[in-house]
Order: structure tokens, then sequence, then C-alpha cells
């Protein structure tokens, strides 16, 4: 994980600010790229596995929420989108973006100022940045989820402060 020591002042300050909203109670709700949605299934599941020892976390995944978030290739389509989180969340939820920036699905979670975002081949303010071209994408994911999965736990117990 050394290459997320060489980033990390990229990952702490959007990783703080995401995680103050969810030891708030925060409802997460991951929207992914196509080539990412099982990496949105095996968040909601590690994070809230059984054996974690600590309550569940407010995260969902977003595919399995709404209805048709697939085939939301317009610009309406994500308006509506929006429009049902708001009402079934009541307008308190952060998006959690992983994936390519240029997706549709992108779209929602860009507009919104508190969104988590894990962009992929754009920079984008408070934000963590990757590259499609790098071949250990899908490792880094996994090291950024076990990271952050320690890293509530230690804010979960006390042993750092948000």
């Amino acid at each position: 994980m050394g290459w997320l020591e060489e980033r990390r002042f990229d990952w702490v300050p959007v990783t703080m600010a995401a995680l103050s909203h969810l030891m708030g109670g925060t409802p997460f709700i991951i929207i992914t790229d196509n080539e990412r949605q099982w990496f949105a299934k095996y968040l909601v599941t590690m994070l809230n596995c059984a054996e974690r020892n600590r309550p569940h976390l407010p995260i969902f995944n977003a595919f399995d929420i709404t209805p048709g978030l697939e085939q939301a290739s317009r610009a309406d389509n994500i308006d509506l989108i929006d429009n049902m989180l708001s009402l079934a969340f009541n307008d308190r939820y952060i998006l959690w973006y992983i994936g390519r920036s240029d997706n549709v699905l992108a779209k929602l979670p860009k507009k919104l100022s508190d969104s988590f975002l894990w962009v992929i081949d754009e920079d984008i303010q408070n934000s963590f940045a990757m590259r499609s071209r790098d071949q250990l994408l899908d490792i880094k994911l996994m090291h950024m989820a076990r990271l952050l999965d320690k890293t509530i736990d230690a804010a979960m117990f006390g042993k750092v402060t948000i």
C-alpha cells in the first residue's frame, strides 16, 4: 500500500470529510460505472459484515435501491433519480461515486457538493483521482476499501477524531 502513502495528502481530506458525515449518521449511496458494480456490492458487504463487531453503517448500493438506474442515460432520468433519492432520504444523503468521470451516472454526484468521489480519469476538486490505464486499479480499490474500513473502526472506537 505504499502507493497510497504517497497519495495521503489527496486521500486524507476527502476521506475525513466523508467520514464526518458517515459518523453523523448520514446515509451513503454508492453509485458506480458499469465496470465497478462488483466493487459496490463488495463494499456494502465488507463494510457491514457481522464479524466487524460494530454497528451496521448506512451504506447502500444504488443499484439495489434505485429501479432503472442502469438505464439512466439521459439527463431527465438522472433528475428523476435525484428526486427519488431526495424524497426517500429526506434530502439527507451522500453519494459515493466510484468510476469514470465521463459516465452518465457521474453527473449526479458531481453536481452535489458533499459527494464522496473516487473518480477515474479526471482530476476533480475534493475527490480522489485514479487512472484507468493503471493495471493495478482493482487492487488499489481493494486497498482503499481496506484502509477506509480501518479508518471507520478507528473513528468509531475513538482512536482518531474527525
